[in-house]
């Protein structure tokens, strides 16, 4: 597979016809093993104006998902390795759902599409993660809101506070479940 580099998290298939196999998996793992935000995607589509996103995503466990939302746009998520919490929010910071992820072969839910604009955030409960996400385009970055309610990943012992608040507030969400 070709591929274009964009920074050491993105990189964009360039091929007509993108076909994706276990060593291309491997290797955007130890890319995200390797680099400061322990992430990595590969972009199937060409470009950010394209009009659907399809993207392959590999978190490790340390990754900091900010919580976020889409304006205008719905995104889908089908998850190929690995585990993590889906939480969603409503625009204060409380905990609506948490949609439990594994692979097929986890009996947990795999797939979730979310076409209202939801904060939401995932909490990764494997060592690695992998999963497919496609979103409607163009990427327009004012699209994605951040709220004030959680840090923007600039302060790691904020984020390290934040996220064991919300893994306390998660188990005790489940609990009540």
């Amino acid at each position: 597979m070709r591929v274009k580099v964009q920074n050491e998290e993105v990189f964009f298939a360039e091929d007509s016809l993108v076909q994706v196999e276990r060593g291309d998996v491997e290797f955007l793992k130890q890319k995200a093993k390797t680099n400061a935000r322990q992430r990595v995607r590969l972009c199937a589509h060409r470009s950010v104006d394209e009009s659907v996103h399809e993207m392959l995503i590999v978190h490790t466990r340390d990754t900091y998902v900010r919580p976020h939302k889409h304006l205008n746009k719905t995104e889908s998520f089908h998850l190929i390795e690995g585990s993590a919490d889906v939480v969603v929010f409503d625009d204060v910071g409380n905990i609506m759902d948490i949609v439990q992820m594994g692979d097929y072969t986890s009996g947990k839910q795999f797939y979730y599409r979310m076409s209202e604009p939801f904060y939401h955030t995932v909490i990764i409960t494997s060592e690695q993660l992998v999963f497919h996400e496609s979103s409607s385009g163009p990427f327009v970055r004012s699209d994605t809101v951040f709220p004030s309610w959680a840090p923007d990943g600039s302060d790691p012992i904020a984020q390290e506070e934040f996220m064991g608040r919300l893994s306390r507030a998660v188990q005790r969400f489940l609990l009540q479940r």
